[in-house]
């Protein structure tokens, strides 16, 4: 029997139940509240947020299963003749109090047309406020030792799709330390069956929690100070910036009249733009700013 959008959707809400569990449990303090809802267009999900835990200021676990006509904004930029869609997924984004520990962002997806064109995406990337080399190389040594098990061809194919999406054109920096992308996966592309392809994507979910637990645990006790506060709110900055303006998840929830409260989940509860800013010029502040400013370059 061929993978149907039941048993995809089935397994996203047993993924999202898990990690919930290892984030609740490595915080120690913090709770997620869930909130169910409905899209008047068809279908729903569940917001998961926790808030003012003892290592997660504010972060959302989210899940949707949404389904109805193709809006025309869509229909065009997929240049689609289909009517009807059904799209699910998981959408994670953690920002956490102490400057030390990373913000991440995670997300699997799953989407389908009424006439028989279906693909999956998604992708994970580390966003440091202060950029650790040693950590970087080892979150990026869990994904290719990930990627590796399905395709020896995955990992550098899908951390270059990271590295050119993750970068902030207009600010003319990456984001964080990038990490994997990958879109439209479907078995004519992939010459993988539909079953293989969402097996790569489940584990590439599944790396989540063990990745994420051990970043908290490690850096959640580190000592900062009104400096390093002052930088995390600086690149909390950069990070809404590029959600909002060149994020393809955030404007295809909007264009499929989506959740708002939920699309903008992924926003820092704290951030700001002074004008002016200086930091120390051989600080470590300075010091990420220049890694980010030549870790990817755009061709």
């Amino acid at each position: 029997m061929a993978l149907g959008r039941e048993a995809i959707t089935t397994a996203y809400k047993t993924l999202q139940d898990s990690i919930c569990t290892a984030i609740s449990e490595a915080d120690g303090k913090g709770e997620f509240a869930s909130e169910i809802w409905e899209r008047p267009g068809g279908g729903g999900g569940d917001t998961r947020v926790i808030e003012n835990g003892a290592v997660i200021e504010k972060g959302g676990v989210n899940f949707s299963a949404v389904h109805g006509a193709l809006p025309p904004k869509i229909a065009t930029a997929l240049k689609a003749s289909s009517e009807e869609f059904f799209a699910t997924g998981v959408s994670i984004v953690m920002h956490p109090e102490n400057p030390f520990v990373p913000i991440i962002h995670m997300n699997i997806r799953y989407f389908e047309m009424d006439n028989g064109t279906w693909w999956f995406g998604g992708g994970i990337d580390l966003t440091p406020h202060y950029i650790n080399q040693g950590e970087a190389t080892w979150f990026h040594n869990q994904l290719k030792e990930t990627c590796d098990q399905y395709d020896l061809e995955y990992y550098a194919r899908f951390k270059n799709w990271a590295d050119e999406y993750f970068y902030v054109r207009h600010r003319k920096e990456s984001r964080g330390v990038s990490g994997i992308f990958f879109d439209r996966l479907n078995e004519d592309a992939e010459k993988k069956s539909k079953e293989a392809l969402f097996k790569f994507q489940l584990a590439i979910g599944e790396l989540f929690a063990p990745i994420y637990t051990r970043l908290m645990t490690d850096n959640k006790n580190k000592e900062y100070t009104n400096l390093n506060k002052a930088w995390q709110m600086h690149r909390r900055s950069r990070y809404v910036e590029f959600n909002l303006v060149h994020d393809k998840g955030t404007k295809f929830g909007l264009d499929t009249d989506g959740r708002i409260d939920s699309i903008l989940m992924s926003l820092p509860p704290s951030t700001g733009w002074p004008y002016t800013q200086s930091w120390p010029e051989n600080g470590p502040e300075m010091k990420t700013q220049k890694i980010l400013e030549t870790l990817y370059l755009p061709k």
